[in-house]
């Protein structure tokens, strides 16, 4: 064991060889939006919560960040080497390793974090605590006043119903204390309210994570999910990891849970505010919602009151507010026509998003980024922009082009004959648009994609179980209905060759009788006395000419 800094305090209970920071673990990796929610609890222009505790592990700029607003901040985690190495990152910080039961402050916090939740303040070293009893231990620490911020996570979150290998049943080296049997976890936001109450807590303002428990990049308020939100907020909200085996598509499964109104109940992870007394609490202006989109931050804030849309969007940190768009994803659009076999509705909604790239629609949109409301389309977020502007043509053909390889790799029904590739099912696609293309332009479409740094074989979505499923039922439908009609071809073929050989022997036997008629004495004279007439015929024809 290395020897640990001097801010560095072993409480009991620390795990010596193990890293919560490692890959292995799998804490929670929070990024922008998580600083932003913390930036709005430790303002810099306003007098900050003088003791300030992080218990768990965190990303290390969360940290960081954390070190540069509090003036007087403190760290609890379990790891001995994750704490040393805090601990001579930040030697002004107190570190305290060991687990949560075992540790008791000096006196209470202004704000305590614990972005991570209560899964990894426990120990190998000891049976670990129920949930409940853990979460008193934390609410002890909070100061009058002060305020909590707790992670938790859905046993019955949405990406519970997208991972195919569930990963709490890995068997892997985190996994010593087996999860979902503790009576006291919370089973929806009612019973995680209830428990923040009996520890002495008031909930602030809860809000649902999302795509997934492991990388949040959304925050949405429990206010902001009680209205009915559109699809262009909430698409971002979906996981699509390339490396995982998904049951179901990400995207569809996404925009069902907020269409239903169960994006609170079924959120992957929840993160809520909560004081220890709401009378004496400073006021925090707490967000409606924050969605991270690359490097950006965007705000969720509520709509004008002459806007029908119930919020809009602001890019923080100066942004001004810019109303949402309405309508439907295209693809999905699409993906309904072409189930339906409506190939009416697909030519007229191609011919509008080809007359859309006409008149300076976004080069970098696809079918999966854009809503249609019936009159005008709208691009979600904004991509990469190509380094010269390309033709509308391409644009359109790139378009279609990525929309042609997920429909095939998704193995959605189509109109078309099945074994059209790709690049065929593009060609059709385009002279459906009323703007016909070559194999040029969609050489110059992959070359555009390749260049946005999305190819649509490697990033695109990935087959789901069920979409596997989908397919092979229907190629299975497929393969009875052609032996069928297989096997009423080749009885007609067998009657057709009996019918066949009965008119050969018909044949042979008529040429034998032709045969045995050709030899009689009376068609030899027949032929004979016919001769001299048929000469008689041609003197008289030459004498009368």
């Amino acid at each position: 064991m290395t020897e640990a800094p001097e801010n560095v305090r072993l409480i009991g209970g620390e795990m010596l060889l193990w890293s919560d920071l490692s890959n292995v673990s799998g804490f929670t990796d929070w990024r922008g939006v998580a600083l932003e929610l913390m930036a709005r609890l430790l303002p810099a222009d306003l007098p900050a919560p003088r003791r300030v505790l992080l218990v768990g592990p965190h990303p290390q700029v969360l940290v960081d960040e954390v070190a540069a607003r509090a003036p007087s901040a403190a760290l609890l985690l379990r790891s001995y080497p994750d704490a040393c190495a805090l601990g001579e990152r930040h030697p002004d910080l107190a570190v305290h390793c060991g687990r949560l039961e075992a540790f008791a402050g000096d006196e209470p916090y202004d704000l305590v974090l614990a972005f991570d939740g209560l899964q990894r303040t426990h120990s190998a070293e000891a049976p670990a605590a129920a949930w409940r009893e853990s979460l008193s231990a934390l609410a002890a620490l909070v100061a009058p006043g002060g305020r909590l911020v707790l992670g938790v996570r859905n046993d019955l979150g949405v990406d519970r119903f997208l991972e195919a290998r569930p990963p709490d049943r890995d068997g892997g080296d985190d996994q010593w204390e087996p999860h979902g049997f503790d009576p006291s976890y919370p089973d929806g936001p009612a019973a995680l309210d209830a428990g923040l109450e009996a520890a002495g807590l008031q909930v602030r303002c809860a809000y649902a994570a999302y795509p997934d428990s492991l990388a949040p990049r959304a925050l949405l308020s429990r206010e902001a999910l009680a209205h009915d939100l559109p699809e262009a907020l909430t698409f971002p909200l979906s996981s699509r990891a390339d490396d995982r085996m998904l049951v179901s598509d990400p995207l569809r499964l996404a925009r069902l849970v907020f269409r239903h109104r169960l994006g609170e109940e079924l959120a992957p992870f929840w993160l809520t505010v909560a004081v220890r007394s709401e009378d004496t609490a400073d006021p925090v202006d707490l967000p409606l919602g924050l969605i991270e989109e690359g490097q950006a931050v965007h705000e969720v804030v509520p709509a004008v009151a002459t806007d029908t849309r119930p919020v809009a969007m602001r890019r923080l940190p100066d942004g001004e507010d810019r109303p949402i768009p309405a309508g439907r994803v295209v693809e999905e659009i699409l993906v309904e026509a072409c189930a339906r076999e409506d190939v009416r509705a697909v030519r007229e909604l191609l011919a509008a998003l080809a007359r859309w790239v006409e008149d300076g629609g976004d080069a970098s949109a696809t079918t999966d980024s854009l809503v249609w409301d019936g009159e005008r389309f709208a691009a979600i977020g904004t991509g990469p922009a190509p380094q010269r502007t390309p033709a509308p043509e391409v644009v359109l053909c790139r378009i279609l082009w990525r929309f042609a390889v997920r429909l095939l790799a998704a193995g959605h029904h189509h109109p078309w004959p099945w074994p059209l590739q790709a690049d065929q099912l593009t060609l059709t696609l385009c002279g459906m648009a009323g703007r016909p293309c070559e194999q040029r332009e969609l050489d110059l479409a992959r070359k555009l994609e390749a260049e946005l740094g999305r190819p649509a074989e490697l990033a695109g979505t990935a087959p789901t179980y069920r979409d596997l499923l989908r397919a092979r039922d229907r190629l299975a439908d497929q393969l009875t209905a052609a032996l069928a009609r297989i096997a009423r071809l080749e009885t007609k073929l067998t009657y057709r060759e009996r019918e066949l050989v009965r008119a050969r022997g018909k044949l042979r036997r008529t040429q034998r009788k032709a045969s045995a008629y050709r030899r009689t004495l009376g068609y030899r004279l027949s032929r004979r006395l016919s001769r001299p007439r048929q000469v008689a015929r041609r003197v008289m024809r030459l004498l009368s000419g």
